[in-house]
């Protein structure tokens, strides 16, 4: 890619990225397109669909999430890496409003541009779980898919005006209810403060 095109599309990403947290992941393509100050035509030949536009947005953020799911592997007990990256996962869905609604039905959706980053992330926090039920430390009757929903309830909680400020609270009884024994108290025990995940 030339420099320039390459600057136009770095641009176009970070306007979009303004947008979609200000107005969510259904902000008009032809809004977010005015506000970089460029043709619509432009937008689409640098991102095709909302989804192409959102994957390139969120790739990195998807990478982040992943590597530091690898890292709480080897530095963290099982049970504190397990809530940490859930608590990091929350916190970052609900930057933008309505993104795991995408997610969601990206999983399912193997023409989806964001099928392979969701299904990358499913997976990295499936081990974290995976590695936490192996000792005990929370329960054994869900698995990646379920934790994968529960991010993204959490995560509409945080979208709520109304029930905002509940957020972190209830982050705090979701952990506890994945986590068994003494680990749910220990993990989640100073996490959070309320209203935020």
């Amino acid at each position: 890619m030339r420099a320039d095109a390459r600057k136009n599309r770095d641009h176009v990403l970070a306007v979009a990225g303004a947008a979609v947290a200000e107005h969510g992941v259904d902000v008009s393509l032809r809004d977010i397109a005015r506000r970089a100050d460029v043709g619509l035509a432009t937008l689409l030949r640098h991102f095709p669909t909302r989804e192409a536009l959102l994957e390139a947005l969120l790739h990195t953020s998807f990478e982040e999430l992943t590597a530091k799911a690898d890292a709480l592997e080897t530095s963290a007990s099982p049970e504190d890496a397990l809530v940490s990256w859930l608590r990091d996962c929350v916190g970052w869905t609900t930057e933008y409003r309505g993104v795991t609604v995408l997610m969601a039905a990206a999983i399912e959706d193997t023409e989806s541009a964001l099928h392979a980053s969701c299904v990358t992330l499913r997976a990295a926090g499936a081990r974290l779980l995976t590695r936490a039920q192996a000792v005990d430390a929370a329960r054994g009757d869900i698995d990646g898919t379920d934790l994968f929903a529960l991010i993204a309830a959490l995560a509409w909680l945080g979208d709520q005006p109304s029930l905002a400020s509940r957020a972190g609270h209830l982050f705090d009884v979701v952990a506890g209810a994945i986590l068994t024994g003494a680990a749910a108290g220990s993990a989640v025990d100073g996490g959070a403060t309320e209203g935020s995940p």
